[in-house]
């Protein structure tokens, strides 16, 4: 009975056996040798000492993994947040000092109830509005941004405190003989032996053995050279035991903090939905995103009362988790604990760990992210989708990661109503060339085609018609009156009208008005359900009366064909219906009999 229960509690349990455990632990170390020196250098930016950056590698990472709904997802302190949580706090306490540790952990805690009660209330739908393009511009700009701040280790470079991605590549640019051709040469070995086992020994734990090649490349040239060659290091790591403590606040400073708890927790949010839509794209997992919502809100409440600040997931390790080949959580789970014991043991190798080495594993990271293939195809297929994904990509690259995705999403939603708001509404005629002399729109009938029936109106409309496509509908249905005023009755196909709103049904009663005035009427076929319940409700359907709904055109035809003048069929040159034929020769044989 265990086992069943678990896997309820824990769905990806059920994955786990010898092969998982043996991919989950070595990408678990992975995980905890790249959270290191990133725990520190986050620290750093979010103005805390650099133990509270090793701490937020550890509980949060665990309670993310086994209480969120991504297998490969690794949640800790990020860049945005850092910085985000910097700028807030500042203005509040002397950075670094205890009482903005506090200030940082209590803030941490109100982060996290938020995520909670996001997810609790189940507003993970809110996802959905994520598209695919835009996850395909996030995942490639982030690669770039990945890449870029790579280079800075990978090349050695000495480069001014707060210089962005791209004045990376200006410093290159304008100071070439600042590159450390040690650094450059570790860096290359971890390269070149990654690549070399993932082709010759693709199931081996191919990014740790780069990294440790590396790490051998730089203890040869300190050899040679008798010192560390001028390689940067990880350097000495501060305890990874995390300490409880509860955060020292009163109730005022709660209060200013309410504002920026919730500012963070969009930013944090943000970040990690769009790297777990990220990461589950590329896996093939399903997310269930209000989960996700949930273990995020764990992580930082709990973990705000173990001297972690404000985490979320984090790009630069849920990648190579995943390329690491992590088959569950409980990689993470591994990565976490690691991170303790090797500070704790092997912290005197770790420290000796070159950061060019990291660098190049980061670099592979960020090519594995570039979906060449799913461009070529978005270029070729959609211009829209081109212009979100586009969009997504650039913003990645100049603004901060939630707001990027963000405005992607803001950029496809528009696009989106645009679509809507201009349904298509064809005219048809019957396609004469077919024995089945299918409903066809005109323009996609070869030529020469047909006549339109001098009488009566066929028109589809592809669209729900609802307040933001009533105009566009409106004028269209005017032009068609204007352009053949005798044409006073019209069938409308809206068997793809799935609903409309008040605006919509105004718009039909002012087109029976319209056409009843001049001696015309509309009829219908195979109206939605709703579209029926909303004539019924507002009285259209009554003023419509009998016999203007129809399920089925050769039933539709018949009736309206009684409704037309058959003064105006004699002389049609038209015959575009098969009935057009029987009543001609209905009229020819009467007009014969009156003369006779």
């Amino acid at each position: 009975m265990r086992a069943p229960r678990l896997t309820q509690l824990f769905p990806w349990f059920a994955l786990v056996d010898r092969f998982s455990w043996r991919h989950d632990m070595s990408a678990g170390l992975l995980g905890a040798v790249l959270a290191l020196p990133q725990g520190v250098a986050f620290a750093t930016l979010a103005g805390l000492p650099p133990q509270y950056g090793v701490y937020g590698a550890v509980v949060p990472c665990i309670i993310a993994a086994l209480a969120g709904s991504s297998r490969h997802v690794v949640t800790g302190p990020t860049n945005a947040n850092s910085l985000a949580l910097m700028a807030a706090l500042s203005p509040l306490a002397l950075v670094g000092s205890a009482h903005y540790i506090d200030l940082a952990l209590a803030v941490t805690i109100m982060v996290g109830l938020l995520q909670l009660l996001v997810g609790g209330f189940r507003l993970g739908a809110l996802a959905n509005f994520i598209s695919p393009s835009v996850l395909l511009g996030f995942t490639s700009g982030a690669a770039v941004l990945i890449a870029l701040f790579a280079l800075k280790d990978f090349l050695g470079l000495a480069l001014p405190p707060g210089t962005s991605a791209f004045g990376i590549l200006a410093f290159i640019a304008m100071h070439p003989g600042e590159i450390h051709w040690q650094a450059l040469l570790v860096g290359a070995v971890t390269l070149a032996a990654t690549l070399a086992l993932r082709r010759w020994r693709p199931r081996w734990p191919t990014m740790l053995l780069g990294l440790l090649a590396g790490f051998a490349c730089a203890q040869l040239l300190s050899v040679i050279q008798r010192a560390h060659a001028g390689i940067e290091i990880v350097g000495p790591i501060p305890s990874a035991l995390p300490p409880f403590h509860v955060p020292d606040v009163n109730m005022t400073a709660l209060g200013e903090l309410s504002s920026i708890a919730l500012a963070l927790t969009l930013v944090a949010l943000g970040q990690s939905l769009s790297i777990a839509k990220a990461v589950a794209a590329r896996s093939g997992q399903t997310l269930d995103v209000n989960r996700e919502f949930v273990g995020q809100g764990l992580a930082n409440a709990i973990g705000g009362l173990f001297s972690s600040y404000v985490s979320c997931g984090s790009l630069n390790r849920s990648m190579p988790n995943l390329q690491a080949g992590a088959k569950t959580p409980l990689a993470a789970v591994f990565a976490a604990v690691l991170v303790v014991v090797l500070v704790a043991f092997g912290g005197g190798l770790i420290e000796l760990i070159p950061l060019a080495a990291i660098a190049a594993t980061l670099l592979l990271v960020a090519y594995g992210l570039v979906d060449v293939q799913r461009w070529k195809e978005v270029l070729a297929v959609s211009r829209t989708e081109s212009v979100v994904a586009g969009v997504t990509f650039f913003a990645t690259l100049s603004i901060p990661l939630d707001r990027a995705v963000l405005l992607g999403t803001l950029v496809s939603l528009v696009a989106y109503l645009y679509r809507t708001s201009h349904p298509a509404i064809r005219p048809l005629l019957p396609a004469t060339h077919t024995p089945e002399r299918r409903f066809t729109p005109i323009e996609e009938l070869p030529l020469p085609h047909g006549e339109e029936c001098p009488q009566l109106k066929l028109v589809r409309v592809e669209g729900s018609v609802y307040f933001g496509a009533a105009q566009h509908v409106s004028d269209q249905l005017q032009l068609f009156r204007r352009q053949k005023p005798e044409q006073r009755h019209a069938l409308f196909m809206v068997k793809s009208m799935n609903f409309i709103d008040l605006a919509g049904n105004d718009l039909w009663r002012h087109e029976m008005q319209e056409r009843r005035a001049c001696g015309g009427d509309i009829f219908f076929h195979r109206p939605r359900t709703p579209v029926m319940q909303m004539f019924a409700q507002t009285g259209l359907l009554e003023k419509l009366g009998d016999g203007h709904i129809f399920s089925s055109k050769d039933q539709a035809l018949r009736s309206i064909y009684e409704h037309l003048d058959i003064n105006v069929c004699r002389t049609c040159t038209a015959r575009v219906f098969k009935e057009c034929q029987s009543r001609a020769e209905a009229s020819d044989e009467l007009i014969a009999r009156s003369d006779g």
